[in-house]
C-alpha cells in the first residue's frame, strides 16, 4: 500500500512537472573547462530523475544485501518459533488424550526454540512422570531451572508435586524445605506440606505448621479442625504408645483449650488415662466437659470407665436424666454403672428403658446378662433375640417411679449381692443364688 501510494505521487508530480515545462521548455547551458553542454531543461530534470531513481534502488539493494544473513535468520527463528508452537500445541493434546510417550517428544523436540521453553519442559516433565521415567523427569526440571532462573518457585512446586505423587516424600521434604525459604508465605508451599507431613505421619510437625495454615487460610475452617482434631489424636496415641507418662502430659497440654472438649481427642485421653490407671484424672475431666457441654459420646465413654466409685460416678450422671431423659445413651450408661454398683433392680430399669427407646444393641447385651444372673433365662433369651434382630419394644417403656430416688433396689437376691461383668467379662463376685 505504501509503495502503490509512493508510485501515484511520483507519477503526478512527474504530470504536474510535464504541464509546467510544456509552457515553457527551458534552457540550460552546463560548462565545465572545454566542455559545454546544452540542452533543455525537461531533459535535465528527466535525467536527474533517472539518477536520483537509480540512486535509490542501488543503495537499497546494496542495504538488503548486508541484512541478507540477519534476515535469514530472523526467518528462521520466527520459523522455529511458529514450529515450536505447533508441537507444543499439539504436545498437550496429546497429554490430554493419554500419549504420554508422544507429548513428551513433541514438547522437547523444538523446545529450545520455544517463545515459553520453562512451560515446555515442565509439561515434558509432567508426561515423563506419567510414564514412571523418574530420570528424564529430573532432567527436564533442570533444563527449566537453567533457561530460567526466575522462575525457581513455580519449577520448584512442580517438582514438589510430582515428588509427592511418586511418593518420594523425603525428596520431597527437601524441595518444598527450600520454597519455605525462598517463599515463606505462599500458600500452595504450605498446603503440599500439610500434605507430605500427612503422608510422613509428621504430626509434630504437622501441630506446628497448624496456625500458619489456619492464619494463611490455606483451607478452610471445617477441614482445619478435621485436621487439627486428627493431628492432636495422633500425638496423645503416639504418646501412650510410648509409654512415657510425662511425655502424654506434654502432648496434653499442647492441645488447644477449645478442642479438649472435643469428644474425639478427650475420649481418647481419658482412655489412654484409664489405661495408665489413672481413673479418677479421667473421671474427673469427663465429668467436667459433661458439665459444660452434653455430648453422647462423652456420655457412652463415661460409663465405660472404671474408677472403683461407682455410686458415686452414677450419681453424677443421674444430675442429667432430669434434662435429658429419653436419651439412650445416658439410660444405657446409668444402667452400666448400676450393675457396676451391684444396683440390679435400677440397672434392669434403666437397661429396659434404653431398649424401649431404640437403644443401642450393647443395651440388649447387657440387660440379656443381666437377666440370666436374676434366673429368667427364658426372658434373657427374648432379649436377645430383639437385640439380634433389630427390633425394640413397640413403645417407651416408663422409667421406675423410684428409679432416681432409691440408692439400693435388689430384687432378686436372696444372698450375697454379686456384681454381672457387662461386655462378657468374667463376674467379680458370685453370681446370685437361685434359692
Amino acid at each position: 500500500m505504501r509503495l502503490l501510494l509512493k508510485i501515484w505521487l511520483f507519477i503526478l508530480a512527474g504530470a504536474g512537472i510535464g504541464v509546467v515545462l510544456s509552457r515553457d521548455t527551458g534552457y540550460v547551458l552546463l560548462s565545465f573547462g572545454n566542455y559545454t553542454v546544452e540542452m533543455s531543461l525537461a531533459l535535465l530534470l528527466l535525467l536527474l530523475a533517472t539518477l536520483f531513481v537509480a540512486l535509490y534502488f542501488g543503495i537499497r539493494l546494496v542495504v538488503r544485501t548486508l541484512h541478507l544473513p540477519h534476515d535469514v535468520r530472523l526467518w528462521k527463528q520466527r520459523r522455529g518459533s511458529r514450529m515450536a508452537q505447533q508441537a507444543m500445541t499439539r504436545g498437550l493434546l496429546e497429554m490430554s488424550e493419554g500419549n504420554w510417550r508422544s507429548a513428551e517428544k513433541r514438547l522437547v523436540r523444538f523446545a529450545d526454540r520455544s517463545e515459553t521453553p520453562l512451560l515446555n519442559y515442565l509439561a515434558a516433565a509432567r508426561a515423563a512422570q506419567l510414564q514412571s521415567a523418574h530420570d528424564r523427569r529430573d532432567q527436564y526440571i533442570r533444563l527449566a531451572h537453567e533457561c530460567m532462573p526466575s522462575a525457581d518457585v513455580a519449577v520448584s512446586l512442580t517438582q514438589a508435586e510430582l515428588q509427592l505423587a511418586d511418593h518420594q516424600l523425603e525428596q520431597a521434604l527437601a524441595t518444598l524445605k527450600h520454597l519455605r525459604s525462598v517463599a515463606p508465605r505462599h500458600t500452595y508451599v504450605l498446603r503440599l506440606l500439610r500434605r507430605l507431613y500427612e503422608q510422613l505421619g509428621d504430626w509434630e510437625h504437622l501441630r506446628e505448621l497448624l496456625p500458619e495454615l489456619r492464619r494463611r487460610k490455606v483451607e478452610d475452617e471445617t477441614d482445619l479442625q478435621r485436621l487439627e482434631v486428627r493431628t492432636h489424636r495422633a500425638l496423645l496415641e503416639h504418646a501412650f504408645l510410648a509409654n512415657d507418662e510425662r511425655r502424654l502430659s506434654m502432648a496434653w497440654a499442647d492441645v488447644p483449650r477449645a478442642l479438649r472438649d472435643d469428644p474425639q481427642v478427650l475420649g481418647d485421653y481419658t482412655g489412654y488415662l484409664q489405661e495408665s490407671g489413672e481413673h479418677a484424672r479421667a473421671e474427673q475431666l469427663l465429668r467436667e466437659a459433661l458439665r459444660k457441654h452434653w455430648d453422647p459420646v462423652l456420655i457412652e465413654t463415661y460409663g465405660l470407665l472404671e474408677t472403683g466409685e461407682p455410686g458415686k460416678q452414677l450419681s453424677h450422671m443421674e444430675r442429667l436424666l432430669s434434662d435429658h431423659p429419653d436419651d439412650p445413651t445416658l439410660l444405657l450408661t446409668l444402667g452400666r454403672l448400676s450393675l457396676r454398683a451391684q444396683l440390679w433392680g435400677k440397672a434392669r430399669g434403666y437397661l429396659e428403658a434404653c431398649i424401649g427407646r431404640n437403644g443401642s444393641p450393647q443395651a440388649y447385651h447387657e440387660l440379656g446378662q443381666l437377666l440370666e444372673r436374676m434366673h429368667e433365662p427364658d426372658k434373657a433369651i427374648e432379649i436377645y433375640r430383639r437385640g439380634l434382630s433389630g427390633t425394640g419394644g413397640p413403645s417407651p417403656v416408663p422409667l421406675p417411679h423410684d428409679i432416681r430416688k432409691t440408692k439400693v433396689n435388689r430384687p432378686m437376691l436372696d444372698e450375697q449381692p454379686a456384681a454381672p461383668a457387662p461386655h462378657g467379662a468374667a463376674p467379680a463376685h458370685p453370681e446370685p443364688s437361685s434359692g
